[in-house]
C-alpha cells in the first residue's frame, strides 16, 4: 500500500504541507502500536537465535519480575508535576507488557492490568503540565493495545474511558490551546506521541477522532523536527535529545506499525543524521558533553538501535553497546530494582541482530544548527585519547545556558574541562525560584551552573552573555595537521567588547591551543579566562586528578597569573554543590578599543613526558 493510499485509508489528506481530516476507514487489529503480531514473531525468533537478544530479554524479564511485587502507581504530584508517576506507569507497562507478550505468563498480564486500572482511577493526568498527560496516555494506550485480547470487557471499558477523558479529552477540548503543538522543543515530540498513541489505540471506537489527532501531529511535529537541520544536532543537549528524539522515533514507529507509513517524517532534513549527535557528544572518558539542561552521566538509548537499523550504520552502536552491557549488569545485580530506561524493551524490538558494533571512521565532527558544535578526537580506541568539544549558538535556546564559547576536554582518561550540567527543577521551583525566567537579567542566570561564570568561557566584568545573541562557528577544519574551529563571540559579548573570536586547535602532538582575539568595548574592562575543572592546580600550571596531569600554560598575555576559584561551595544557597570542582584561569585588563590576544596551551601529561 503506497503512502497516498494509506493516508486515505486512515482518513488524512496532505495538501500544501497541511494535514486535513477526510472520511475515515478501517484499521488494523490489535496489537498495532509498535508491537504487531509480525513484530512479535520476529522478536521471538531473535531471542531464540541471537544470544545478545536473549540476554536483553532476560534483563527485561528480571525487571518485570521485580515489578510484580511493587504497588501500582499512585496519584502523587511533585510540585506542579505528575511526571514521575507517568513515567513510572510507562516503564511498568513497557516491561510487563513485553514480558506478557513474550511469555504468555498471566502474572505479568494481571500486574499490568492492575497498573492500567490504577492510572485510570486517578482524578486526572495533570493536563496543566501536559507532558504528564502525554506520557500517561502513551502508557495506557500501549497497555490497552498490547493486552487487548487479555482484558475483560469491563476493564477495557474503564481503560478506554480514561484514555478518552483524561488523555485525549484535554487535548481535543473545544477552544483549548496548546503552545507545544507547533513548538520547537521536546514538548512537541513527547505530547504528539502520547496523543497519537491514544487515538490509534482507540481507532475502531472513533476513527474520525484518530484521523484528526494524527493530522494535527503531522502538521505540528515538523516544527520540532526542524531543529535537526542540517546535521542532526539537538539544541537542548544530549539529555533532552534522548527524551525528545525517543518519543519522535516512537511516534514514527507507531504510525508505521498501525498505518504502514510515517508520512515522510523520518525523511525530514537532518533527522536520520541525528544518531551522530550522541555518538560525537560522548567523550573518550565515556562521559557526555552535558551542555544545557543535561545530566552528567551517559545512559543507553534504545532510540540509537532504531537509528542504526534504519540507516544501516553499525558505528552508531559504538558507545551504546558498552552502555547496554552496563545496564544489563545493573539489572542483574539489583535483581531488577535498578529499573532501566522506560523504553528499554524497545531495544529488543528495534535492534538489528545483523549489525555488529564497529568503530566510527570520523574522528572530527561539525554539527550545524541552532546550537552549532565542533568535535575533535585523536582516537576512538585509545583510553588516553584527547577529546575536545566546543559549543557555539545561543543562551536563549530551549534549556540553554550561558555557555557560548565553552568547551569540554578529555585526556589520559580524565575529563579535565567539564560542564556541570543541570540543576533539579523541582527543588528550585519549590522555593519560588524563577528558573524559567530566561530574559536578560532573569533569575535563571543567577545560577552558578547556568551563568557564564560557571562555564569554561570568557567573563567580562562579571556580566552575563547576551541571551538573544547567536554565535556561529565561523571556521572549521578537519584536515590532518590542521584541525581547528573558530567561534565568533562578538554578538555574545555585545556591549562588553567590540569584537571577540575564539579559536580552538588540536595540534599534531595532541596539545590543545585556545586563542582569543579580542577588541575592547567603549570602556576599560576586566576579562576572565576560565576552565571549569576537577583538577587541582599545582605549581607550574599543572592540574592533577586521579594520578594524571594536565599542564595549563598562558602564552599570552605575558605575566598572567593563574588562579583557582572554588566552585564548591557555590556562591548561593540555591546553587547545587559542586564537590571537587574549581574554576582555573586568569584575569586580564582590556582597555577600551584595545586589541588583545589571550592564548592558552593545554598539554596532557602523557604528551609532556
Amino acid at each position: 500500500m503506497n503512502k497516498s493510499m494509506v493516508g486515505l485509508w486512515l482518513g488524512i489528506t496532505l495538501a500544501a504541507g497541511a494535514a486535513e481530516v477526510a472520511p475515515a476507514a478501517p484499521q488494523r487489529a490489535h496489537p498495532r502500536l509498535l508491537w504487531t503480531a509480525e513484530a512479535e514473531a520476529a522478536v521471538k525468533a531473535k531471542v531464540q537465535q541471537d544470544p545478545r537478544s536473549a540476554e536483553l530479554f532476560d534483563a527485561i524479564r528480571i525487571t518485570a519480575d521485580h515489578m510484580l511485587g511493587e504497588p501500582p502507581v499512585i496519584y502523587q504530584k511533585e510540585g506542579r508535576r505528575l511526571l514521575h508517576r507517568s513515567r513510572e506507569a510507562l516503564s511498568r507497562i513497557m516491561h510487563l507488557g513485553c514480558a506478557a507478550r513474550m511469555t504468555g505468563d498471566q502474572r505479568y498480564v494481571a500486574r499490568a492490568v492492575a497498573e492500567l486500572k490504577a492510572a485510570a482511577a486517578m482524578p486526572d493526568w495533570n493536563p496543566s503540565h501536559f507532558l504528564d498527560t502525554a506520557e500517561m496516555t502513551l502508557a495506557m494506550a500501549l497497555g490497552y493495545d498490547w493486552l487487548y485480547a487479555e482484558l475483560a470487557p469491563a476493564d477495557r471499558a474503564v481503560i478506554r474511558e480514561a484514555i478518552e477523558k483524561k488523555g485525549l479529552g484535554p487535548y481535543l477540548k473545544p477552544g483549548s490551546k496548546h503552545g507545544w503543538e507547533r513548538g520547537g522543543n521536546n514538548w512537541n515530540q513527547v505530547c504528539h506521541a502520547g496523543m497519537v498513541a491514544g487515538a490509534l489505540a482507540l481507532q475502531e471506537d472513533d476513527p474520525d477522532r484518530a484521523a484528526k489527532v494524527v493530522a494535527r501531529a503531522l502538521a505540528g511535529l515538523p516544527y520540532a523536527m526542524k531543529v535537526y537541520e542540517p546535521d542532526g544536532t539537538y539544541p537542548e543537549g544530549p539529555g533532552y535529545w534522548n527524551y525528545g528524539t525517543t518519543f519522535n522515533v516512537t511516534l514514527i514507529a507507531m504510525l508505521e506499525s498501525a498505518l504502514g507509513t510515517d508520512f515522510g517524517l523520518s525523511q525530514k532534513p537532518g533527522f536520520l543524521k541525528t544518531g551522530e549527535f550522541p555518538l560525537h557528544m560522548t567523550g573518550a572518558t565515556g562521559l557526555p558533553y552535558s551542555f544545557s539542561d543535561s545530566g552528567t552521566r551517559a545512559g543507553f538509548s534504545p532510540a540509537m538501535a532504531w537509528f542504526a537499523r534504519r540507516t544501516h550504520r553499525p558505528e552508531l552502536l559504538w558507545c551504546e553497546a558498552p552502555l547496554l552491557q552496563r545496564e544489563i549488569k545493573n539489572i542483574r545485580d539489583s535483581h531488577g530494582a535498578k529499573q532501566s530506561d522506560r523504553f528499554f524493551p524497545m531495544a529488543l524490538l528495534w535492534a538489528d541482530v545483523q549489525l555488529q558494533r564497529t568503530e566510527p571512521a570520523a574522528l572530527n565532527w561539525y554539527g550545524r544548527g541552532p546550537n552549532p558544535l565542533a568535535v575533535f578526537r585523536t582516537s576512538w580506541t585509545d583510553p588516553n585519547a584527547v577529546y575536545l568539544a566546543i559549543k557555539a549558538g545561543s543562551p536563549g535556546a530551549s534549556h540553554g545556558h550561558m555557555d557560548i564559547g565553552s568547551f569540554v576536554m578529555d585526556a589520559d582518561g580524565v575529563r579535565w574541562a567539564l560542564d556541570l550540567g543541570m540543576q533539579n527543577y523541582h527543588r528550585l521551583e519549590a522555593r519560588g525560584f524563577g528558573l524559567w525566567n530566561g530574559k536578560q537579567g532573569g533569575e535563571r542566570w543567577k545560577l552558578f551552573r547556568y551563568h557564564n561564570r560557571g562555564h569554561s568561557t570568557l567573563l567580562v566584568d562579571e556580566q552575563e552573555q547576551v541571551v538573544k545573541s547567536q554565535a556561529p562557528i565561523a571556521e572549521f577544519s578537519a584536515a590532518p595537521g590542521k584541525r581547528f574551529a573558530v567561534v565568533d563571540l562578538t554578538a555574545t559579548y555585545a556591549g562588553q567588547m567590540a569584537a571577540a573570536k575564539r579559536r580552538f586547535s588540536v595540534e599534531p602532538d595532541h596539545r590543545v591551543v585556545i586563542e582569543d582575539q579580542l577588541t575592547g568595548g567603549a570602556k576599560d574592562s576586566q576579562v576572565r579566562w576560565a576552565m571549569v575543572t576537577p583538577g587541582k592546580l599545582q605549581p607550574g600550571g599543572w592540574l592533577e586528578k586521579d594520578g594524571q596531569r594536565l599542564r595549563l600554560e598562558v602564552l599570552s598575555p605575558a605575566g598572567a597569573q593563574l588562579h583557582s576559584w572554588p566552585a564548591h561551595p557555590p556562591p548561593h544557597d540555591f546553587d547545587e554543590p559542586n564537590p571537587g570542582v574549581s574554576v582555573v584561569g586568569f584575569v586580564t585588563p582590556l582597555a577600551a578599543g584595545q586589541a588583545a590576544v589571550l592564548k592558552v596551551r593545554l598539554t596532557p601529561g602523557s604528551v609532556a613526558k
